[in-house]
């Protein structure tokens, strides 16, 4: 019989009444496989931005450029929304976009 949600005192030691149960010192746990779902590895960084640099931009992904070029980052964000389904991947795919701009403004003033 516990009260609270997850909530977890110090044990006391006595048998009976509030944060009754033997003392003893939790046990620190690795994180389990589940946990690391989504993490991007090095591995697949670098494949993907191979894969990026031989197979270029998507038509659409194309089209957000030219939009943020022109200054339009809300019509481009209703276009990647549109495309991709939700408001947190079309931000994202926004900022990606943003982030190839900048990334070939830099390659230009390098040249």
């Amino acid at each position: 019989a516990g009260g609270g949600a997850g909530i977890t005192m110090a044990k006391s030691g006595i048998a009976r009444g509030l944060n009754a149960g033997h003392v003893v010192t939790p046990k620190a746990r690795p994180f389990s496989q589940a946990r690391r779902k989504g993490y991007l590895s090095k591995r697949v960084k670098v494949v993907r931005e191979i894969v990026r640099e031989v197979a270029g931009l998507a038509p659409y992904e194309r089209r957000l450029v030219e939009l943020l070029k022109l200054g339009k980052d809300k019509r481009a964000l209703k276009l990647a929304k549109k495309k991709l389904g939700t408001h947190l991947r079309g931000k994202a795919k926004r900022e990606e976009m943003a982030g190839v701009i900048r990334a070939q403004r830099a390659t230009q003033k390098g040249e």
